[in-house]
C-alpha cells in the first residue's frame, strides 16, 4: 500500500518550539487540512526551526498500515 500523507499549518515562535526541545513538552498536536488530528515527536520539526520559529505547511507522509512515520517536507 502507499504512503498516506497529512498536509497541516504550523506557527510555533522560537519560544514556543524552545519548550519541546528542552523536553518539557514531545508531541506536537497539529489539524491537517482535511480536519484530522495529527501527533507526532517535535524533533521531526527541528530542521525547519529558525530564527523567527516555525512557520509553515508541511506535508508528513506515513505507512497507512503501521501509522508510522516516514518522511517530513516543507510546501509552503
Amino acid at each position: 500500500m502507499a504512503d498516506s500523507e497529512l498536509i497541516f499549518h504550523i506557527h510555533l515562535s522560537q519560544d514556543e518550539f524552545l519548550a519541546y526541545y528542552q523536553g518539557a513538552a514531545r508531541s506536537v498536536f497539529a489539524r491537517a487540512t482535511d480536519g484530522r488530528t495529527v501527533r507526532f515527536p517535535a524533533k521531526y520539526l527541528q530542521p525547519f526551526l529558525t530564527h523567527q520559529g516555525i512557520h509553515g505547511v508541511f506535508a508528513l507522509s506515513y505507512d497507512p498500515e503501521t501509522r508510522k512515520f516516514k518522511a517530513m517536507r516543507q510546501i509552503g
